[in-house]
């Protein structure tokens, strides 16, 4: 540790200027992640869910063995996002604000690792134009300041790569456990980092052939065992669960792969009418702001540079050939797999490569800085211009904080009072929200907060069922809703109803019949 201190202290000696560039990217990008994060930061059903969890593992030692399900599919992760949560939770006092706060900090860190991976791969010039972008992108922001098992995503994916590339070009073995514990992350934050495995095992085969001429493959085998007994290992949580209840996540999966009618194409070339538009749309949604004209120049110069760029691919370094490689096979590989995936696609789902253009874009623009001087630097700059004002346009805190988390607790406390320390049922009525969000305050409070069952309806039947109704008032009509909180809860009327922060909050009461 101290060595490691000391070659960064006398880095920072012989690059003074560098570092205080660096300083500055570091500074904004913390900035625009953590500047009132309790207000603009995401809590709603997901994220009450997942700190229920976690604080009843805290309080009440309640193992988990999955995590979140998937929105599609009926599938579970694994639990380490969870356990991830916990000790943070713990040290934030049971706060919502500290997980999302570690998510912030942890997009700050990937703000720097994208620096130190383009500065390794490109130089200086790469390194400060793909750290910037990546530190101001409304996109990228916004999934670094909310608590959510996707956001790690970013984080971990980047590491998994940057492992392989070490493996290749040290041949230190201690990369591969580095990477078997990474990807496990990657997975369990989201399925579609399965799109990462083939670009880690090209890597991963071209290191096996440099082993194999180097006779160090025994080593290189027995580590990669060793990793994937790490990867096996974090994954097992959720074979376990599995095989306690008749392999249903297995046989989802299954059914999500086989059945493909609604979900994915089995055949490579059905992506390629979709290869440019989804081209354009990461590019506007990462690079440029969420301009569409601008992520349409900006996709165009990418593939423009991408193809100069392997015109000269025997005039460039080694270091640079294989890092270019490695960067247009990852994004071509999650293309492909975006292109054969027949549901809608949301942001979040680009987290396996969200650094991935920002690299890429940073490494195009250090070599045309190289290759034409004075000339590159003008039209970078001139590109770049654009890139950061558009991105800057449309920061998220241009909008109003949507306060998510400080109306769940004003609903919540309200609730609290008006259930005078009688135990209630809950429900919500809302286009996007669930119950979780406001359970979580009323669990922690200590409130007679009481989920019906079913199979114990006397029991847990209440005489009082406090609606939450986040659409407008026509829309509500707590006592007819179809809802299964509301229906389970049986014949009703309103017996009071208060309007709070932009929702209705009824307290339905038993008609006797």
């Amino acid at each position: 540790m101290q060595n490691v201190v000391s070659r960064l202290g006398e880095w920072i000696k012989k690059n003074k200027v560098e570092f205080i560039i660096l300083t500055v990217i570091l500074i904004l990008g913390a900035f625009l992640r953590l500047f009132k994060i309790d207000e603009y930061m995401t809590f709603l059903g997901d994220e009450g869910r997942d700190v229920i969890i976690v604080r009843r593992f805290l309080v009440y030692g309640d193992i988990f063995l999955i995590g979140p399900g998937t929105s599609i599919g009926n599938m579970y992760l694994g639990p380490l996002y969870y356990y991830l949560m916990a000790p943070v939770l713990w040290l934030g006092n049971f706060s919502p604000v500290a997980p999302a706060a570690m998510i912030a900090l942890l997009g700050v860190t990937t703000v720097a690792f994208v620096w130190y991976i383009a500065r390794e791969w490109f130089g200086k010039n790469a390194a400060f134009i793909a750290a910037l972008l990546y530190a101001i992108a409304p996109t990228v922001i916004i999934y670094s300041r909310s608590s959510w098992n996707p956001n790690i995503m970013p984080f971990f994916s980047l590491l998994c790569i940057f492992a392989i590339w070490r493996v290749v070009t040290t041949k230190k073995l201690f990369w591969l456990p580095i990477l078997g514990i990474s990807y496990a992350f990657v997975l369990q934050s989201h399925y579609l980092g399965l799109l990462l495995a083939p670009t880690l095992a090209v890597f991963w085969l071209y290191a096996f052939w440099l082993f194999r001429k180097d006779k160090k493959l025994r080593s290189y085998i027995l580590y990669t065992i060793f990793a994937i007994l790490l990867f096996a290992g974090l994954m097992s949580p959720l074979v376990i669960f599995d095989s306690r209840h008749d392999w249903r996540n297995f046989d989802a999966i299954k059914k999500f792969f086989t059945e493909r009618q609604a979900t994915v194409s089995a055949r490579p070339w059905n992506a390629f009418p979709s290869l440019w538009p989804l081209t354009q749309e990461i590019s506007a949604r990462l690079l440029a702001g969420r301009n569409e004209i601008l992520g349409s120049w900006a996709a165009l110069a990418v593939l423009g540079g991408v193809t100069l760029v392997m015109k000269e691919a025997r005039k460039l370094n080694k270091t640079t050939f294989l890092a270019f490689t490695l960067l247009i096979l990852w994004l071509a590989t999650a293309l492909v797999g975006l292109g054969l995936y027949k549901q809608e696609i949301y942001d979040h789902y680009y987290g396996f490569f969200f650094a991935a253009p920002f690299i890429l874009l940073g490494g195009l623009a250090g070599h045309l800085i190289n290759k034409a001087k004075i000339r590159g630097w003008w039209i970078v700059g001139f590109f770049l211009v654009f890139l950061v004002y558009f991105n800057f346009l449309d920061n998220p805190l241009n909008y109003p904080p949507n306060r998510q988390l400080a109306r769940t607790m004003e609903v919540a406390r309200k609730i609290e009072v008006e259930s005078a320390g009688n135990k209630f049922n809950l429900a919500v009525i809302a286009e996007r929200n669930y119950e979780d969000a406001y359970q979580y305050f009323l669990e922690a409070w200590g409130t007679g907060v009481t989920d019906i069952d079913p199979l114990k309806y006397q029991e847990t039947i209440t005489k009082q069922l406090f609606v939450v109704c986040e659409l407008s008032e026509e829309k509500c009509d707590p006592t007819h809703n179809s809802k299964t909180e509301v229906a389970n809860f049986g014949w009703s009327e309103i017996a009071e109803k208060w309007e709070i922060s932009g929702v209705i909050l009824y307290k339905l009461v038993h008609v006797e019949i």
